[in-house]
């Protein structure tokens, strides 16, 4: 598993005084307020920087770092995505799980064939859907659900589901 979890991107500034426009990769966005530092992937480095002050705008984060009080600081940063150390990432309930962990798992059907891995989720409204790409290319949308999804065992990464009529 990653050390470190992406939590949105830099798309821009905002205003004069150096706030850095941020769309979430996060279900809660006032998840931000409780942040004191992100790591703002830079090139290939990771910098650590403590939040000054945290606002929203719409559906984005607008953000407030330390040493950055310009426009022209903040274009340093557009297109680069903010990370947290995974010990800080919030505590997920049962059967909930990091995108960035279900990306690349092996599925496998209730006779331990393989079906393929998972090359994307995507929300619906009610649940998510996993997008399973098999050897051939073909893709399969598995609704997140209980009735289909049966065991994930993350650390192996490795899932086991039910295929329902009319999934394949």
């Amino acid at each position: 598993m990653d050390e470190y979890l992406e939590i949105g991107q830099i798309v821009n500034s905002y205003g004069i005084k150096g706030f850095l426009k941020v769309v979430p990769f996060t279900d809660d966005i006032t998840r931000f307020e409780k942040l004191k530092t992100v790591y703002i992937q830079y090139k290939n480095n990771l910098e650590e920087v403590e939040i000054e002050e945290v606002k929203f705008h719409k559906n984005l984060v607008l953000l407030k770092v330390k040493g950055v009080n310009t426009i022209e600081d903040t274009l340093k940063y557009k297109n680069c995505y903010l990370k947290i150390n995974r010990k800080d990432a919030v505590v997920l309930p049962e059967d909930t799980y990091f995108i960035v962990d279900l990306i690349g798992i092996k599925v496998y059907d209730q006779d331990e064939n393989n079906i393929g891995t998972i090359i994307d989720v995507f929300p619906t409204g009610s649940n998510d859907v996993y997008v399973v790409k098999n050897e051939l290319g073909k893709q399969i949308l598995l609704p997140a659900i209980s009735s289909v999804i049966k065991q994930v065992d993350i650390p192996n990464k490795k899932m086991k589901v039910n295929l329902i009529e009319g999934l394949v």
